[in-house]
């Protein structure tokens, strides 16, 4: 048992793609804009990424950050993406959009799933917005979906354990569901031993200092909630190591 588990990390740089790698991630999200939850990632990362990285890769296809009910503009950005990325050497793609009252919007994600064919599909944390996640499971399995990334539709994955239990017993093996938000190395064995997950989700980051000597602390280039100019979030080794180690000792 201790080689059945995957673990995915969450990415948007190539030094960060390289490290979970050199950690021992199984696969990798690809992602752009990690403040905002990740959003579709450039074609020229992913290009560098998969010069650097031998696990696959899968992509997120997500135009914009907040709420997941896309406009009709909106919709036309995704399907374009959706082919850029397999035209790229995406893996797999990583993807979802909801109705105005919180349902998986099943017509919707026919749409996306027609184009991403044959590439698989994980449908993302739009999960953890809807009304009701034993109908929307049902929904996902119909649709074909592979796996479905969620926290439990909680803060965290730890939070949102009892419900993950449950999603892992109603999917019974027709599709996967993978636990992803908050996982860190003093959670990670709850969460696994409690939810009987065989993948988990991750970002595993560190902290990294700018190289810059010369700063003007004066100007921000985004909204007050931004990240720092002069920091960098990136995934580390030895965290990905760690929570490897702790997946195959739990499993």
């Amino acid at each position: 048992m201790a080689d059945s588990f995957l673990m995915e990390v969450c990415v948007d740089s190539v030094e960060s793609a390289v490290n979970a790698e050199r950690g021992g991630a199984s696969r990798l999200e690809l992602c752009s804009s990690l403040l905002e939850g990740g959003l579709t990632p450039s074609i020229g990362l992913l290009h560098v990424v998969k010069q650097y990285v031998k696990i696959p890769v899968y992509v997120m296809i997500r135009p914009r950050g907040g709420d997941f009910l896309y406009s009709d503009y909106e919709v036309e950005v995704m399907k374009k993406d959706i082919e850029l990325m397999k035209l790229n050497g995406a893996d797999g793609l990583v993807m979802g959009a909801l109705t105005e009252d919180g349902r998986v919007d099943a017509e919707l994600c026919l749409e996306l799933l027609a184009v991403a064919r044959p590439l698989p599909v994980t449908f993302h944390r739009a999960f953890d917005m809807v009304h009701d996640p034993t109908i929307a499971l049902e929904t996902l399995v119909s649709l074909g979906f592979q796996r479905v990334l969620t926290s439990g539709c909680d803060c965290s994955a730890l939070e949102g354990l009892p419900l993950i239990k449950r999603l892992m017993d109603q999917a019974k093996d027709r599709i996967s569901i993978m636990p992803g938000g908050g996982i860190t190395e003093r959670n990670l064995q709850r969460i696994l031993e409690g939810s009987g997950a065989q993948e988990f989700h991750c970002s595993a980051r560190s902290s990294k200092e700018s190289a810059m000597k010369f700063r003007n602390t004066s100007v921000s280039m985004g909204a007050s909630f931004s990240a720092p100019e002069y920091g960098l979030k990136v995934a580390d080794v030895c965290k990905i190591r760690a929570l490897n180690a702790i997946a195959k000792n739990t499993l």
